[in-house]
């Protein structure tokens, strides 16, 4: 190809910097696109050929828009940076007939009712759920099911729109409130328990890397209720059969909903039975800074692979994980009373990252102890609700 391959890049949020640089380090052209209230974020001007604001990024909107991109542009690739925009770039993709994930699969990795079918009929653990549809279906869950119960929005990101329903005259009432919007969710079984998360690389249908990590606080509480969110690497070592089992369902879920090649943020939960369940899947890189904690931990940037998996395929050529370390990371992030607030009395050695965000305390660790980094978690808990710690009604987005 005589040309710059072109990538058309999608974000409703401000994220996939290092995505974009690593395509202009490989020569691409890089269009983004994203809405106009995040104009003034750190973009990677230098990586960035173009660059499009939209008021948000819609269907219709979006397909009359790079489409008359189209016109003068060749448009190789669509990439969504962010979970809200993998459903728009599979519209788009299936209009302009572009490469890559369509709408029936993208379904699977952001509908939440779509996920746990495909997951239920391929015979993996998901809790007990029932579609907000057919009153009698959902009235024989609740009979067959004892409360309290998740009510979840199919297509929100991580804990976002999540309602606890404590018995079936609070579930009428909510779906009052929802009205025609009803369809739009599903309700499950709660189950209490420690959640982890999953993040893998995918490349030709086969998974090439995985790492896993297990949350603090459940990450629906810190919505919810406030607190400090943490995330560390977990230890083969010392949780060896766990983290065997985690990565071995991670493996069975991303494969039965069929992706290709890229990125992947799962989510599971050990009930208090020992259980582990499926609870949702992302074919995007985490958010929360996740990606940082996965590079402080080995090395591994995944933004960057991604893009490289990306012209690896268009190119026809294989790919393979860089060497990477096993050391352990952990992160602790917190929304903070300060407007910028100070870290600077945080100064141990282990620190390899600062969270630098408006309203926004965090802190990454790194060391090949994991014990070290347990202690240091456990210590920054308490210390940065003290010194930081604002808690605010839950979010209807997600904030990063």
């Amino acid at each position: 190809m005589s040309r710059p391959i072109t990538f058309v890049c999608l974000a409703s949020y401000y994220k996939g910097a290092e995505f974009m640089r690593e395509l202009k380090r490989q020569g691409c052209r890089v269009i983004l696109i994203t809405e106009e209230a995040l104009a003034g974020e750190p973009w990677p001007q230098e990586a960035i050929d173009e660059m499009f604001r939209m008021p948000a990024l819609k269907v219709p909107d979006i397909i009359n828009g790079v489409s008359y991109l189209a016109r003068e542009r060749h448009i190789d690739r669509i990439v969504a940076l962010d979970d809200y925009d993998v459903e728009t770039a599979a519209s788009l993709r299936e209009h302009l007939r572009s490469p890559g994930m369509g709408e029936t699969r993208a379904r699977y990795f952001r509908d939440k009712l779509a996920m746990r079918v495909q997951a239920a009929e391929n015979g993996l653990p998901v809790p007990a759920f029932v579609h907000v549809l057919n009153y009698e279906d959902v009235r024989e869950f609740m009979r067959c099911v004892p409360p309290p119960w998740m009510l979840k929005p199919r297509a929100e990101a991580g804990a976002v729109g999540i309602r606890k329903i404590e018995h079936e005259a609070e579930l009428w009432e909510a779906l009052a409130m929802l009205g025609d919007k009803q369809s739009f969710y599903l309700m499950e079984a709660y189950v209490p328990g420690d959640v982890f998360h999953v993040d893998s690389i995918y490349y030709d249908s086969k998974l090439v890397y995985q790492i896993a990590h297990r949350y603090g606080d459940p990450p629906m509480k810190v919505s919810h209720l406030g607190g400090v969110f943490t995330t560390r690497t977990m230890s083969s070592q010392h949780e060896g059969k766990l983290v065997g089992d985690l990565k071995a369902l991670n493996k069975k879920v991303v494969a039965a909903m069929g992706m290709v090649r890229g990125v992947t943020h799962a989510e599971f939960i050990r009930g208090h039975n020992g259980k582990l369940y499926f609870l949702e899947l992302a074919a995007r890189v985490g958010g929360a800074h996740i990606d940082a904690l996965v590079e402080a931990a080995s090395g591994i940037n995944l933004w960057a692979e991604w893009a490289k998996i990306e012209l690896a395929y268009l190119h026809k050529e294989s790919y393979q994980v860089p060497t990477y370390r096993r050391d352990y990371a952990g992160l602790a992030l917190c929304l903070a009373r300060q407007e910028w607030p100070d870290l600077t009395g945080y100064h141990e050695p282990e620190i390899v990252g600062r969270i630098v965000q408006r309203h926004h305390a965090g802190l990454i660790v790194a060391s090949p102890s994991y014990d070290r980094v347990d202690e240091l978690l456990s210590s920054y808990v308490p210390r940065m609700g003290y010194d930081f710690l604002s808690i605010m009604p839950p979010s209807e987005k997600p904030s990063n």
